[in-house]
């Protein structure tokens, strides 16, 4: 009767062992790079919906890639809460890693922009990326960009041989315009790399469906999350508890819906196929008689005296909407610099610069919708696996191209998050 016992529970474990290895073989591996801790909260909104949705994944990396504004404390202290509810979330699903095992995995992604060659210096989180895609894996790693390419174009240039092992799904938009020089590094040298760029169809997540709802985004906090666990009580403390959280798609793309397929229906939204991206170089000032596709890369060249600096130094800034962009030494007395905008009107900039016949010089320019627009002499082309909003004027929400691809589903994937909030009671 022992014997027969003891080969009852052997054979219990080893089946227990064998459906965990199952398990942990069909979710996917996944790297989130966020700008956490930067001029935007929404990242930390985002890494607690990521946290409670840790069951589903294979966690590999989380990677602050802030500019130099936050760093991976940021992370380190969602995990910290997240923590203090692992025991009922534990009691409601199997697979949640333990917070010591994020820790291991959280790092410390690139605190610069890259210069105008598109990358720099590796850092503790571009390595990461590396040190993981090279791991013996029938699975693609995917990496959820929440913030600027520097990490992602880093490792690429480090390692191009990874570039086949990587599924992108990168929160584009504003985080393009600080992302330029990085952005035109990697689909210059790297057209196959499977990306999907999402520059508007985020929007779709927190879009106001001006109703009274519980699941509009203005009151999802007190219907739902409020006095629920350590978590909970920290929500508060980004936008109020309103719900922001623009990097979520990228999470939501892997939750509900065919991830092999981008132009299939998901929670992360649904896309169409782009072969290139438009970029528009121009050797002066430009007027409002220019006009570019909405969140294309415009790259300027301005000529000037040679200069004993060192090229790809930063020798003047342009400032547009409040904020400074740096522009670099090219060589032979050619000065350059790249924008994207970050929405569709009329743009204004100024150059200043220590630089007498670079300083002072304005121009303005106009963006439009849709993105990418007609192919043009100069884009970026060969795009090959390659995806972006859709520009189907049925796609539109709030005027963003794509969001409604996403907000058709907002009631779906809030209410289901309610769920797992009820956990934390």
């Amino acid at each position: 009767m022992m014997r027969t016992n003891s080969k009852y529970l052997l054979l219990t474990i080893l089946s227990f062992l064998y459906v965990s290895l199952l398990q942990a073989q069909n979710k996917p591996r996944v790297i989130v790079s966020s700008d956490i801790g930067g001029t935007d909260d929404d990242d930390f909104q985002s890494m607690i919906h990521y946290l409670m949705y840790s069951d589903r994944f294979q966690t590999e990396g989380l990677i602050a890639s802030p500019f130099g504004l936050g760093r991976k404390s940021d992370i380190l202290h969602i995990i910290d809460l997240y923590e203090k509810d692992y025991s009922k979330l534990a009691a409601n699903s199997q697979g949640f890693p333990l917070a010591d095992e994020l820790r291991a995995v959280t790092k410390q992604g690139g605190i610069e922009r890259a210069p105008l060659k598109g990358w720099a210096n590796s850092s503790e989180g571009s390595s990461w990326i590396i040190y993981c895609a090279k791991k013996e894996s029938d699975q693609p790693l995917w990496v959820l960009v929440w913030g600027g390419l520097e990490d992602v174009a880093q490792a690429l240039h480090d390692a191009p041989d990874i570039a086949d092992k990587l599924r992108v799904y990168w929160i584009g938009g504003p985080n393009k315009k600080w992302s330029a020089d990085a952005y035109q590094y990697i689909a210059t040298n790297f057209p196959k790399l499977w990306m999907i760029e999402a520059n508007a169809t985020y929007r779709g997540w927190f879009a106001d469906d001006k109703t009274d709802k519980a699941t509009n985004v203005n009151n999802f906090y007190d219907a739902y999350i409020k006095g629920k666990g350590a978590m909970g009580s920290d929500f508060v403390n980004y936008y109020g508890g309103r719900i922001k959280m623009g990097d979520t798609p990228a999470v939501a793309y892997l939750l509900h819906g065919d991830p092999n397929n981008p132009a299939g229906e998901s929670w992360g939204g649904s896309f169409e196929s782009i072969s290139h991206s438009p970029k528009r170089l121009f050797k002066a000032s430009t007027s409002l008689n220019d006009t570019v596709p909405t969140f294309s890369v415009m790259e300027w060249e301005f000529e000037g005296k040679e200069n004993a600096i060192h090229p790809d130094s930063s020798c003047f800034v342009m400032e547009i909407a409040n904020q400074q962009f740096e522009g670099y030494y090219k060589g032979d007395g050619r000065y350059a610099i790249r924008f994207v905008t970050k929405s569709a009107g009329k743009w204004k900039y100024r150059i200043k610069s220590d630089l007498p016949e670079l300083n002072g010089q304005e121009g303005a320019f106009v963006s439009a919708d849709p993105w990418p627009g007609e192919c043009q002499e100069g884009d970026i082309t060969g795009l090959i696996q390659w995806w972006s909003d859709r520009t189907d004027q049925g796609d539109f929400a709030d005027g963003h191209q794509g969001a409604n691809t996403i907000f058709r589903f907002q009631e779906d994937f809030l209410m289901d998050w309610a769920e797992r909030w009820k956990w934390l009671e």
